[in-house]
């Protein structure tokens, strides 16, 4: 991706160029422009890449089509014309749903105060204020900034003020999210003016919403995320804390699960969002002692031809596995067997192959006795097709090779049946392949006892590090 910007109006004006001076066809202009710019390392993911609209008769340069509606809305809102705000609004919100060029161009021509106007006047219409927060939630959508402290407020009383609503809470909670997103700011903002209660309270309320249970706890797994790289650091340990022991999320999200035990995409949410609380022992031994665990295993079983769930399945029992206690209620839950057999089944993804060895890692390590559980099922066998499969992957590779240093580093009796297994060539040749590799392979290796030659990065002699 290019670092490079450039306006829309300068991409506009490359592609008329195309079109009057090499009279060259409209769609063809257009790629012409897209291949122009990027050769030289424009990004133009923010550029609505069409032609604009030819000038009319008397010469006027015309306009995109999302900035004809906006303009319409902007006229309707400035008359307080609410009879002409539900089309105008339905209309921006569906070009704003198109690409996210679309949303950029409208925000940098002041969609966002129009919109929030908008809503404003719809305080006491709840159609109108639905269709309001939903475009509201659409244009948001990638572009968080443009939040204020006014928006903030409005979505926070329209939260409290519509919470038996569940239509216009999940729209308000959409906006929520979006706004936090890559946001630190508009997150710790949120969080201190009360909306953890408002989202632990909309999944209570409306247990029985999909959509708005699935949205409600993305919302609320967003607040723990420390994604927003303009601040040297966020807050999300501390709101992942909030939400547990001011909130009482984990028992929240885990009753919410048992309303769905057939929809996997709430299941799959629910999963990431209990991973992303799991900051601390006795989060991980309240998620068992809750029935978590038994949900996390029930569902890994039935949901195994879901390749999303299993992937948030895997991580949330990485998560609670942190936990000594719990690492051994997991093996005798009988999830060792269940993450094996993920591994193997979707051996071909690589993202689930990542979070299922690292599962296992968690549950090898310090604990002697699960070595053996996870080597008898398979565990060890199924990293190293793992790593096999994926020889580019540093994730797979780097987690692979941190089971296999785990299962042998107290239980030098499995170094046999795993180099057996061709362990040493596998974990040579991640170590050679990615730097990041480099420390784990070779302590595995070293594990394993196998030769490993280590090099020698400083001699104390005058000059710099060996790279």
């Amino acid at each position: 991706m290019g670092s490079k910007q450039i306006a829309q109006e300068t991409f506009d004006e490359a592609v008329q160029e195309n079109i009057t001076e090499f009279e060259m066809e409209p769609e063809e202009a257009v790629r012409e422009a897209v291949l122009q710019f990027e050769s030289q390392g424009v990004d133009l993911s923010n550029i609505v890449k069409a032609v604009r609209p030819p000038a009319s008769e008397n010469g006027q340069r015309q306009k995109h089509q999302i900035l004809l509606t906006l303009e319409s809305l902007a006229r309707a809102v400035a008359e307080q014309d609410v009879a002409q705000l539900p089309q105008q609004l339905l209309s921006l919100a569906a070009q704003c749903k198109e690409q996210l060029a679309f949303r950029c161009l409208a925000g940098r021509n002041g969609a966002y105060p129009a919109v929030l106007s908008a809503c404003q006047l719809a305080a006491g219409d709840r159609e109108l204020l639905l269709q309001a927060l939903s475009t509201l939630a659409a244009l948001l959508d990638g572009q968080p900034d443009l939040l204020d402290a006014a928006g903030q407020e409005l979505l926070l009383r329209s939260l409290r003020e519509r919470r038996e609503d569940a239509e216009v809470t999940l729209a308000g909670i959409r906006c929520v999210r979006h706004a936090c997103l890559k946001h630190e700011h508009n997150r710790q903002a949120f969080v201190k003016g009360g909306i953890l209660p408002v989202l632990t309270g909309a999944i209570t309320q409306h247990g029985s919403a999909a959509e708005l249970v699935r949205m409600a706890a993305s919302a609320l797994r967003v607040m723990t995320f420390d994604d927003d790289i303009r601040v040297p650091f966020g807050h999300a340990h501390d709101h992942a804390k909030m939400i547990v022991l001011e909130n009482d999320g984990l028992r929240v999200l885990i009753e919410a699960a048992k309303a769905f035990t057939d929809n996997s995409a709430v299941l799959s949410e629910l999963c990431a969002t209990l991973s992303r609380l799991s900051v601390r022992n006795e989060f991980c031994q309240e998620i068992v002692d809750l029935g978590g665990l038994n949900f996390m295993v029930t569902l890994l079983a039935d949901c195994m031809e879901h390749p999303d769930v299993v992937k948030q399945v895997l991580s949330a029992i990485r998560a609670v596995a942190g936990n000594d206690d719990v690492k051994d209620a997991i093996v005798d839950a009988g999830a060792t067997e269940l993450i094996v057999l993920a591994i193997s089944h979707h051996l071909g993804n690589p993202q689930i192959c990542e979070q299922g060895c690292a599962a296992l890692c968690m549950l090898a390590l310090r604990k002697p006795e699960n070595c053996s559980v996870i080597m008898e099922g398979g565990g060890a066998l199924a990293a190293l097709q793992a790593m096999k499969a994926h020889p580019r992957e540093v994730a797979v590779q780097k987690q692979a090779c941190m089971l296999i240093r785990n299962l042998v580093s107290r239980s030098r009796e499995l170094c046999g049946p795993i180099l057996a297994l061709g362990a040493e060539v596998l974990i040579a040749e991640a170590r050679a392949a990615h730097r990041d590799c480099d420390d784990v392979a070779r302590a595995a290796l070293r594990d394993l006892g196998c030769k490993v030659e280590l090099r020698e990065l400083w001699t104390g002699q005058k000059g710099g590090l060996a790279q």
